[in-house]
């Protein structure tokens, strides 16, 4: 902590002094991302003795690191000189992992279902809008909620709520409440989500695209699928990055439906981001063979380790109490947009032979 003087005007011989305290840089993320490691190894340390003692990982690092940081977040609230660095953590850390895996998958592979999955992700984007629109509108909620909601879980969770917000309008108790379940509610899907395999009779390439077709955010998506395996996990991080692309088109839409065309000014970055470029750039230099393979192998890994440390400070995000805090036809709207999702996304994977 460091004290500086402040000298007032002229008319005054008084100094004034300061507590200057950091709000960037190394010191100010540093204690949030000490937390949200101390979580990422006892998520490795657990995932050890699971693999000790049963022989293998029932439930992985990945997914152990959210509910570890979500029992830490329930339990006790870190206070506000955690949150550069686990902030810090879920976004840009997880963007970096989220590039450096392009280095390490085989993007022909991914590709095989050509443009059948294209067709089934912007079906499900387009129907999810209207769908979560129409239910949200029939469950009373305002128009300009009901629009948060939907695309919140037709595209991409809370990233599409903020850039959609400022495009339409909406108070900052709509984004609040569109925000608050989603977080909750894309745990549950997380842990529940696999279960389906069996029941749709789905294989990994199938439950990827499921994955990456239904779960609100990017990490979320990383998280429901790599424990299932590498192939679900690759096929569903493209697909959901394939759908956040779709943003842009949508807040294009929506500006224009707003009338607002010559006060809004778009970034580059709210229509393509950065981490999606970079991904498709490594994995499109990896099937070149620009990358070699044996540089795949621990970049994957570098990558791992990044996406377990993105998660421990996603689930040190999430209070499981919020649900006392949020609307029961919020919760209802949320919940039965995703039920669309998960069968508009099910019935089009095995109608286009997906896969």
């Amino acid at each position: 902590m460091m004290i500086r003087i402040v000298r007032r005007p002229r008319s005054s011989t008084r100094p004034e002094f300061h507590v200057a305290s950091p709000t960037s840089g190394p010191r100010a993320l540093a204690p949030g991302l000490l937390l949200a490691a101390a979580v990422t190894l006892a998520a490795w340390a657990l995932q050890s003795i699971e693999v000790a003692v049963l022989g293998h990982a029932v439930v992985e690092a990945l997914v152990l690191a959210i509910l570890l940081g979500m029992i830490v977040r329930t339990a006790w609230t870190p206070p506000a000189r955690f949150d550069p660095g686990t902030k810090f953590a879920a976004k840009q850390v997880l963007e970096m992992a989220i590039v450096l895996l392009g280095a390490s998958v085989d993007l022909p592979l991914l590709l095989r279902a050509g443009a059948p999955l294209v067709v089934a992700i912007v079906t499900v984007v387009a129907v999810g809008l209207a769908a979560g629109y129409g239910i949200g509108r029939a469950l009373g909620l305002n128009p300009r909620l009901a629009t948060l909601i939907a695309c919140g879980n037709a595209i991409c969770g809370n990233s599409a709520i903020a850039a959609v917000a400022p495009v339409i309008g909406a108070d900052k108790e709509d984004v609040a409440s569109s925000i608050a379940f989603t977080a909750v509610l894309g745990v549950v899907v997380v842990l529940t989500l696999p279960l389906l395999i069996p029941v749709l009779g789905l294989d990994d390439y199938q439950y990827g695209a499921l994955a990456g077709m239904t779960v609100y955010a990017v990490p979320q998506v990383i998280a429901a699928t790599f424990p299932v395996g590498r192939l679900a996990g690759e096929v569903g991080t493209l697909v959901k990055l394939v759908r956040v692309l779709l943003l842009g088109p949508v807040i294009l839409f929506f500006t224009f439906r707003a009338r607002k065309v010559g006060e809004q000014k778009l970034k580059a970055g709210s229509v393509v981001p950065w981490f999606i470029a970079g991904f498709l750039l490594l994995a499109a230099a990896r099937s070149m063979g620009i990358i070699p393979a044996e540089v795949a192998g621990p970049v994957r890994e570098v990558s791992r380790w990044m996406t377990v440390l993105a998660m421990a400070a996603l689930g040190l995000g999430v209070d499981v109490r919020i649900l006392g805090r949020v609307g029961p036809r919020v919760i209802a709207a949320v919940t039965a947009s995703l039920v669309v999702l998960i069968t508009l996304s099910a019935t089009l994977i095995h109608l286009l032979r997906i896969g």
